[in-house]
This record gives C-alpha cells, structure tokens and sequence, in this order.
C-alpha cells in the first residue's frame, strides 16, 4: 500500500510538472521571420532595422525606458508588442526555420524615467545656506573685460534678452568646447580667451560657463554658472550652464555657451533650469533655439540633448555661493563654497555640509545640501 501510495504521489507530481509546462507552451508567444534580423519600434519611433536574432543568448535581451510606452518587434512576415512598466520582462520566441531564438524585452528606466522620480523636493528644509553674492560690474577686473573685448558692442543695442543671448552666441563662437581637455589654471575669460587663441585650443563645459558667467557680470547682469549632475554620486559625465536673471521677464533664464542654447515654451518665452526641469517631468512642450550646435559642427536636436542627455544631467544641481570674477582660479582663491540641490528621491542626502581638501589642505570646497527649491533659486 505504501509501495503504491509513493507511485501514485509521482505520476501526479508528473501531470502536474506536464500541465504546467503545456500552459508556458501556450503562453510563450513566436515572432515567425524568414531573414536573421528584426527591426524595433518604440511607440511611434523606429529604434532599429538591425536587431540581428541571437540563437545562442538565452535569452537575447532587448532593454528600453520610458513606462507606457509601446515596444514592437518586426520581421518580413510577423510582429509582436508589448506595453513597458516596471516590471517588464516579456518572453518571446523569434522562429526562423526551425531553430527558435529566446528573447526578452525587459524595462529598463530611462534618465527621463530616473528623472521622474525626482520630482519632489522640501520647501520646509530649513537647512542653513549661504545667502548669494553677486559681483558688482564696478569691479576692476569685470570693468577691464567688459572693455577688452568691446562687450557692448557684442550686446548690442536691443532688449535685454537679445543682449544676454548676444553674448552667449559671441562666447560659443570665439571658443570651441573641447570635453576632453582640462581648462587653463587661470580660470577667468580674460586668461581662458588669451589661452585658447595662443594654444588653438577650446574649454570644456564648465570653462566656457565661467567665462560667460563673467561676461554677464561685467554688463550689469546677475547671473551663476551651475554644474548639471546625475543621481549617482560617482559619474563620468556631467555638464555645466549658466543661469541669468533678466529684470524685464522676472526670472531666471537658460543659457547654454557649449551647446549656443536656450529654451522656450510654446509661446516662446525664455525658461529657466527649473522650468525646464519641470517640464521634463510633467511632459509639457519644450522648444530649442533652431540654431542651437556644438562647435558649429553639430546641431543640437532637442530629443537628444534635452530628452535624454539634460534629463540625465537635470537630477542634481550645483552652484557657487559667490558670483565673481576669478572665483575658481586657486591662486586667486583657495576656498570655494558651493550649494547642491537635491531631490528627496536622491542618494548621499547627508551629511548635509561637508569640506573637500587638495593641494595638501591649501586649496578646498565646502558644499551646502538642501532639499529647498526656493533656496536655490532665490531671486537675486
């Protein structure tokens, strides 16, 4: 009896090993071609004509953000879709003659996604911070760059904004941005421009943000350069822009030398880092300047540099305590205090104040963290 009891118990299990792998068979979809590779779609978007079909993988993965969205696969004589979340790992067969490819769509957060999940921050964090200084133009050295380089003339005679867009253009046209060098010691516009005409060489991001942040100094214009970071606390890329305050519209303005950029709403009215960043998030309608470029080379396209290259880089923000001309050149001055805002969704929250130190203790950084907006942005 008990000899049968045992046999029974195993014919069972076996049934039921049996049924369920019938019901993953009739699950498992197939993707039938007739050629080795496959084109992608995301939503309205065609990713790629070139998904080359991998028998070996198993399974061959196909990874893509942005929740909501729609992937499909094509072959010559079939497709096959489904709909991203979360949670997303899509199994499908890809049949081409009689070998079966194993592949998988799985969700994989876009920065736009990451980004998404920023969107808070604390209005009530009462953190202490610094309140922001902003050179006077009176200054010697911004009364001597302003008349070096005929700054008033490179305004012009318009509104303000054309003045603060005039002056972005001439920074961008007269130094290239070079990502891949560092930037002279000296790092004020005067020194950086005289460097780069000697040495035929151009600035990176944040070198180009400098020097227009002072030129925007010298013509009355309060304004910061603010270095754009993603969420992990260890990168290898991040980008640096200007903000400006312009009186007529009330508000902070987006001005960008690497990329000769700006951004506007659908009426086309200037937006500031925090607009943008906001829009980003709730999907409303961002427009980029049409001749905004990289080194008059490239044309900067909106899908790329906003959508997924300053959703990446929109996630935590920096910028210095004081607004002057010379502010990072060591010599000049050795101790630099900086302020990031960070999202609530962020790592590293604390400590919320903390000192780097080179040079042997003679050069450091001192950063404020707040989760406040209305800090950050205080008007000046």
């Amino acid at each position: 009896m008990k000899l049968f009891k045992l046999i029974l118990s195993v014919v069972i299990s076996l049934l039921l090993i049996q049924c369920s792998n019938i019901n993953r068979t009739e699950n498992f979809q197939l993707l039938r071609t007739n050629v080795n590779k496959l084109s992608v779609r995301v939503s309205n978007k065609l990713v790629t004509t070139n998904w080359h079909i991998d028998l070996r993988s198993k399974p061959d993965v196909f990874k893509c953000g942005g929740i909501g969205k729609t992937v499909t696969f094509y072959s010559d004589v079939d497709s096959i879709s489904c709909i991203l979340s979360e949670d997303t790992e899509f199994n499908f067969g890809v049949l081409i003659g009689k070998d079966t490819a194993f592949t998988q769509i799985k969700y994989k957060p876009s920065y736009l996604d990451i980004l998404k999940k920023a969107k808070k921050y604390n209005e009530r964090d009462t953190t202490k911070i610094p309140r922001f200084v902003y050179q006077d133009s009176s200054n010697e050295h911004l009364v001597a760059l302003r008349s070096k380089f005929n700054l008033d003339s490179i305004a012009g005679k318009g509104n303000e904004v054309s003045k603060i867009i005039h002056l972005m253009h001439w920074v961008h046209d007269i130094i290239p941005h070079d990502g891949n060098h560092m930037n002279p010691d000296d790092m004020n516009a005067i020194d950086m421009i005289r460097v780069c005409k000697r040495d035929n060489r151009g600035l990176n991001c944040r070198g180009l943000a400098i020097a227009l942040n002072e030129c925007y100094l010298s013509m009355g214009f309060k304004s910061r350069y603010v270095t754009c970071m993603p969420k992990d606390s260890v990168f290898r890329d991040c980008h640096v822009v200007n903000m400006v305050y312009s009186n007529d519209l009330q508000k902070w303005v987006w001005m960008d030398p690497t990329q000769d950029a700006y951004v506007m709403d659908e009426k086309g009215e200037l937006l500031g880092l925090k607009e943008v960043r906001e829009r980003l998030i709730s999907g409303k309608p961002l427009i980029l300047n049409p001749d905004a470029n990289w080194n008059k080379r490239v044309s900067a396209i909106r899908e790329y540099y906003l959508c997924k290259y300053m959703a990446k880089n929109l996630y935590r923000l920096e910028t210095p305590v004081r607004s002057e001309y010379n502010y990072e050149t060591s010599s000049y001055n050795s101790s630099r205090v900086f302020v990031e805002l960070l999202p609530l969704d962020g790592l590293c929250q604390l400590p919320k104040y903390y000192k780097r130190s080179w040079r042997g203790g003679k050069d450091s950084t001192v950063v404020y963290k707040t989760n406040n907006p209305d800090v950050f942005w205080a008007r000046p």
